[in-house]
């Protein structure tokens, strides 16, 4: 039921269902229970691979047409923001890829199927899959669907940006200085860690802030940063 769910999220339904298991199948569930296939066959890791490709095809594809005002450096930032872990995977819990993704043990105790990490690399395996499945004109309007919202014209383009970047574009016009990031301190059970970072521009601290990982505490950090410097 789960499964048939998960098709219906994405409006597809899979013609070879081993495809699919296999772009649900961490390299933990693999290792324990799926020694005997060839090791292409185990996990979703090629899979992972592939969808990354995929995904930077379409996400550019809405890209120019939401944006045709945009110039290049900020189409690469907007899909860098899209195209990134955090996004993944909240696009990943959106159709419910918890719920169905396969781990070991090990992941399952430490309530891997709510890691950020393994929900966006489920993702990317899962687009590959339909892709591998029913071809290109399979796997983009499905992209399309799960991905366009996040896209629309009445959204500044700063709201993609890449804040790390923008801080460094400041810092560096203004003083000829790189700002640079320093872990202060992490909290939390494993699987749902919270990291604490500092930014700070030739000793000075500009902003801290929090993050479920330690890529998005920075990118908040920078953020807030920005607001002091620019």
């Amino acid at each position: 039921m789960k499964i048939q769910f998960l098709q219906e999220r994405l409006g597809y339904s899979f013609g070879d269902r081993g495809i699919l298991l296999q772009a649900l199948t961490h390299t933990s569930f693999g290792h324990e229970f799926l020694q005997e296939k060839p090791v292409a066959l185990r996990d979703n890791e090629r899979l992972e691979f592939l969808g990354d490709a995929i995904l930077d095809v379409v996400v550019s594809d809405i890209l120019l047409e939401a944006f045709p005002n945009a110039n290049e450096g900020q189409l690469s930032k907007m899909r860098a923001a899209v195209v990134n872990e955090k996004t993944l995977a909240l696009v990943a819990k959106s159709i419910g890829l918890q719920e169905v993704v396969r781990l070991g043990k090990g992941e399952i105790q430490t309530g891997g199927n709510l890691k950020p990490s393994i929900l966006s690399c489920t993702l990317e395996a899962l687009i590959a899959s339909i892709y591998l499945d029913g071809g290109f004109n399979a796997v983009y309007p499905v992209v399309r669907h799960l991905f366009s919202p996040l896209f629309s014209e009445e959204r500044e383009l700063i709201s993609f940006c890449d804040h790390k970047t923008q801080l460094q574009e400041i810092v560096q016009a203004k003083w000829k200085v790189t700002p640079s990031y320093h872990l202060l301190a992490t909290s939390g059970p494993d699987h749902a860690k919270t990291f604490e970072v500092e930014v700070r521009m030739k000793g000075k601290i500009l902003a801290n802030a929090k993050g479920q990982s330690k890529k998005e505490a920075e990118q908040n950090a920078a953020k807030a940063a920005i607001m002091t410097v620019g």
